[in-house]
């Protein structure tokens, strides 16, 4: 099995920043949002294609990126703003009516992050995503609405669950539960 970490945290508060620390040269990462890395990116080169050369691969689609993190052959797997994959899906088919899509993006997240811990024992897998409140205080990850909070809950398909934090301007992983995360 492989390390499935879920890193959340709320924007800016240093989750794609923290990738600096990671060996571009092990490391694949799939930008659910296109956006510059918030740092200067030596080593890091986005693929123009997937055939192309590069570490870098811009794709919202969950079915191309499960597919991604199964084949890939690098040790490190990285998939930033995984929120936005399931907002995507939401909103690219909002026009059609009933709960099939609801049951869908949910379909997806689960064979994602099923995915993350299925891989070989030697593969760390990275999914960051944002967070939110929910009516009782508890932070969680950012979902789609409450039919896929109440079917699944991302955190306990993972080894590790980070929080990212700020505190008196220096950026920290919380590693313990406060009790509301």
């Amino acid at each position: 099995m492989s390390i499935a970490t879920l890193i959340l945290g709320n924007s800016g508060s240093g989750k794609s920043t923290s990738l600096r620390n990671l060996d571009p040269a092990k490391t694949l990462l799939i930008q659910c949002i296109k956006k510059p890395l918030p740092f200067k990116a030596k080593g890091w080169k986005t693929r123009i294609t997937l055939k192309s050369e590069g570490n870098v691969i811009q794709t919202d689609d969950p079915v191309m990126i499960e597919k991604i993190m199964r084949t890939s052959p690098h040790e490190i797997v990285v998939v930033d703003d995984y929120q936005a994959v399931m907002v995507n899906e939401l909103m690219n088919r909002s026009a059609e009516k009933g709960y099939d899509k609801f049951t869908d993006i949910g379909k997806h997240a689960f064979d994602i992050f099923r995915a993350a811990g299925d891989l070989a024992g030697h593969r760390r897998i990275y999914i960051m995503a944002h967070t939110q409140t929910d009516d009782f205080g508890a932070v969680r990850m950012k979902t789609v609405g409450k039919m896929v909070d109440q079917t699944l809950v991302p955190e306990g398909y993972f080894t590790i669950v980070l929080r990212t934090e700020v505190v008196n301007g220096i950026y920290k992983f919380s590693t313990q539960s406060n009790g509301q995360d």
